[in-house]
């Protein structure tokens, strides 16, 4: 293993892989993150995808410790480890799935948001990339059994393409998460950017919705040209599904709170402000695998 170099402050590069116009993916860990599935696609593609680390965000610039504490690992009195919150960029060669792609799995960062950019964009350009995706997850009054994907894009015509792939439009004023300000600094930099966002059913908390990811994950290797299986996802949200189903067959309030949400949706009368107070922890329920 080489020493790490620096590309400025920002990245600590180990080696540059060898690519070939690839397509850039990004997953983060925080706030846009509902039921994992920004930080579940990215880490499911690194393993899906044979993909092998070669960079690592300097987390003493972008990463509040007091807010994201390091972990530390210490054996029989001694410190054998200390874990600083951040990130890693991940190459997947063409040779096994088909095309280049480079991964980012991190948090979103504490401070420096447009410095942080700046370095990825920075490297993108560097490694020859033309088109970003960014990874986001929200809560919305939508079924668990739903698989919405709204998006943005840099560009109408991505938009179309996006939107006959049945993904919705983003209409949203109101704080922001680092996808905006990737996707702007992108734009201006002449990259085809895009945002990709799961609806989440905001009565499910405390796992992880591997339906959407399933559906996430083919809409991404089928649009971006790479090899993906998505066997594991689908199996793991059958079982998954059949317990939802069942603690809520054994729950008239969460039946009703379903029901209305069905309605509403034949209707096309869904209030995204109206919530319910019932939630299904699953973790409170769900055997551990």
């Amino acid at each position: 293993m080489t020493d790490f170099f620096r590309m400025g402050e920002s990245l600590e590069i180990e080696y540059l892989p060898e690519m070939e116009h690839p397509l850039f993916v990004a997953g983060f860990e925080g706030w846009g993150n509902a039921l994992d599935i920004s930080r579940g696609m990215a880490d499911y593609l690194i393993r899906k995808l044979d993909a092998r680390s070669f960079a690592r965000i300097n987390p003493d610039l972008f990463y509040r410790f007091d807010e994201n504490r390091p972990l530390v690992d210490i054996q029989d009195g001694v410190l054998k480890k200390l874990t600083p919150p951040g990130g890693r960029l991940y190459a997947a060669q063409r040779r096994l799935v088909g095309r280049d792609i480079i991964i980012l799995k991190a948090m979103e960062p504490s401070l420096r948001w447009f410095r942080f950019v700046d370095a990825i964009l920075s490297l993108c350009q560097d490694m020859g990339v033309k088109t970003i995706i960014s990874l986001g997850s929200m809560y919305d009054n939508v079924l668990h059994t739903d698989t919405v994907i709204s998006a943005l894009a840099s560009d109408e015509d991505l938009l179309l393409k996006l939107q006959s792939r049945n993904m919705l439009t983003v209409n949203y004023k109101g704080p922001s998460a680092i996808h905006s300000a990737i996707h702007i600094r992108a734009k201006k930099r002449g990259f085809q950017s895009m945002s990709l966002w799961c609806h989440c059913p905001y009565y499910l908390q405390g796992t992880t919705h591997f339906g959407l990811l399933a559906h996430l994950g083919s809409l991404l290797s089928s649009w971006g040209g790479f090899e993906l299986d998505t066997e594991e996802l689908d199996r793991t949200w059958k079982e998954l599904n059949r317990q939802i189903e069942g603690i809520i067959d054994k729950n008239p309030e969460l039946q009703g709170m379903i029901s209305d949400l069905r309605k509403a949706k034949i209707k096309e009368s869904w209030d995204p402000t109206k919530k319910h107070d019932k939630v299904i922890h699953l973790e409170d329920f769900l055997k551990p695998k």
